[in-house]
C-alpha cells in the first residue's frame, strides 16, 4: 500500500472543512443578494448589506495571523466554523415587517460575523499549506493552487445553491439547512482531527502582523487593487443588470432570473476554480524560477487589463440592454475570470514563496487583510458606480483598478537571486 505523505491526513481534513464552508458562503452571499433585491433594495443599499463583511476581513485577517501563531491553527479554523454556523443562525431572526434601515443594519452585522468567520477558516486553510506541503518539486504551488482552485469552484456551487434554494425551498429554510449540515461538518472535524497542525507559540507579539518584507507588501498593495477590479462588477453591478435584462417581474420570470443569474456566478466561480488549480501547469512554474514568476505576475495583470477595457467600449457603443451585448458581456467576463485566476493563483503562491515558516500566519493574514480591503473597496464601488453611472462606469473602473495592479506588481523583486548576485 502506498504510505500517504507526512501531513496529508490534516490536509485532507482542513480541505474539507474549508469546502463546506465556502459552499454556505457563496450561498449565503446569492440568497442575501438575490432575496432583498426583489424587495426592492437599491444597488446602493445592496452593497451597504456586504460592507461589514468585507470590513470584518480587514480586520479579522490582521488578528486572525497573530492569533493562530499564538493558539494554534486548528483553534481559528474551529471558531470559523462555529461562528459561521451562528451567523447563519441569526439570519432566520430577520423580520419582514422591519423598516429597511433596521433590516439593512442588521443583516450588515450577521453579514459581518459571516466575515469574520469566513476569514479565520481562510487563514487556517491558506497558512496549513506552507506547513504541510512538500518543499521539493513545486509542491508548494501546486498545493496552494489546488486547495484554492478546488475552493472557489465549491463556492460556485453555493453560489448556484443558493440561487436553486431560494427559488425552491425560500430564504428562511435555506438557511436553516445550510446551518443545520455546517454544525455537523464542525462536529465531525473536531472529533476526528488528524495531528500535523501546530499548537500555538506563547512568545508570538501582536506587532509582528506588520511585515518588513517589501515583497509582501507590494504584493499586499497588488492584491488590494486585482480584487477591487473584480468585485467592483461582481457584488451588485451585473447581477442586477442581469437581473434587469432577464426578468420581467413576475414571480415565473424572478424565479427563472433566479436559476439564470446563478447558474452564470456559479459558472465564472467554477471557471476561476478550475484555471486557478490548473495554474502551475499552464504557467509551466516546475520548469521555472522564482524570479521568472515574479515577472509574470506583472504581464498577466496587463493581459487581464485589455478585458474590462473591451467592455467598457462595448457598452458605451451599445443603445442599452441588448441581446449582442448581454452576450458579449458574459464571454467576455468569463475571459476576465480565466486570466483573473492566474493573476489570483500566483499571488497566492508569491505570499508563501516571500514569507518564512516561523512567520507564516503573520504575513498570510497581513496578505489576506489587503485582499479583504481590495474588496471593501470593491464591493463599496459596485453599487455606487451603477448607481451614478451604470454598467460603462462599473467596468470602466474595473479597468483602472487592474492597471494598479499591474503597476503595484512592477515592483516586486527576485530577493533570492539579488542575495547571491
Amino acid at each position: 500500500m502506498t504510505q500517504r505523505p507526512e501531513g496529508m491526513s490534516a490536509y485532507i481534513a482542513v480541505t474539507a472543512a474549508y469546502w463546506a464552508f465556502m459552499l454556505t458562503d457563496g450561498a449565503l452571499r446569492m440568497l442575501v443578494l438575490l432575496h432583498f433585491h426583489t424587495l426592492g433594495f437599491s444597488p446602493v443599499q445592496l452593497a451597504y448589506l456586504f460592507v461589514l463583511y468585507e470590513i470584518a476581513g480587514i480586520v479579522t485577517n490582521l488578528s486572525a495571523g497573530w492569533i493562530a501563531a499564538r493558539f494554534g491553527l486548528t483553534s481559528t479554523l474551529y471558531a470559523g466554523l462555529g461562528l459561521q454556523v451562528l451567523a447563519l443562525l441569526a439570519m432566520t431572526q430577520l423580520d419582514p415587517n422591519w423598516t429597511v434601515a433596521a433590516s439593512v443594519s442588521f443583516v450588515m452585522v450577521v453579514q459581518g460575523a459571516s466575515g469574520v468567520a469566513k476569514d479565520l477558516a481562510k487563514m487556517s486553510s491558506k497558512s496549513a499549506v506552507k506547513l504541510l506541503a512538500p518543499a521539493e518539486g513545486g509542491g508548494l504551488f501546486r498545493w496552494v493552487a489546488v486547495l484554492t482552485g478546488s475552493k472557489n469552484a465549491v463556492k460556485g456551487l453555493g453560489f448556484l445553491l443558493g440561487a436553486a434554494m431560494l427559488a425552491t425551498l425560500g430564504f428562511m429554510t435555506a438557511i436553516i439547512v445550510m446551518a443545520a449540515i455546517l454544525a455537523l461538518i464542525l462536529l465531525a472535524v473536531f472529533l476526528f482531527m488528524p495531528p500535523g497542525l501546530p499548537k500555538g507559540r506563547k512568545g508570538a507579539k501582536f506587532s509582528e502582523v506588520f511585515s518588513k518584507s517589501a515583497n509582501v507588501n507590494w504584493l499586499s498593495a497588488a492584491r488590494v487593487f486585482l480584487f477591487g477590479a473584480r468585485d467592483v462588477w461582481f457584488v451588485v453591478g451585473i447581477p442586477i443588470y442581469f437581473y434587469a435584462v432577464l426578468s420581467d417581474g413576475t414571480e415565473d420570470g424572478n424565479r427563472a432570473a433566479f436559476f439564470m443569474i446563478g447558474t452564470f456566478m456559479a459558472l465564472w466561480i467554477i471557471l476561476y476554480g478550475t484555471v486557478q488549480a490548473n495554474a502551475p501547469r499552464i504557467l509551466r512554474a516546475a520548469d521555472r524560477s522564482e524570479g521568472d514568476l515574479i515577472g509574470a505576475a506583472r504581464s498577466w495583470a496587463i493581459a487581464l487589463f485589455f478585458v474590462p477595457a473591451a467592455l467598457t467600449l462595448a457598452v458605451l457603443l451599445s443603445d442599452g440592454p441588448e441581446v449582442w451585448l448581454t452576450v458579449t458581456l458574459v464571454i467576455g467576463l468569463l475571459v476576465f475570470g480565466a486570466i483573473f485566476a492566474v493573476n489570483s493563483s500566483l499571488h497566492s503562491y508569491l505570499i508563501l514563496a516571500f514569507t518564512r515558516s516561523e512567520r507564516v500566519t503573520m504575513d498570510v493574514g497581513f496578505y489576506y487583510m489587503a485582499n479583504a480591503t481590495g474588496r471593501l473597496v470593491g464591493t463599496v464601488l459596485s453599487g455606487l458606480t451603477y448607481q451614478i453611472g451604470g454598467l460603462a462606469l462599473v467596468l470602466g473602473t474595473a479597468a483602472v483598478m487592474v492597471a494598479l495592479a499591474a503597476l503595484t506588481s512592477g515592483k516586486l523583486t527576485d530577493q533570492a537571486s539579488e542575495a547571491l548576485s
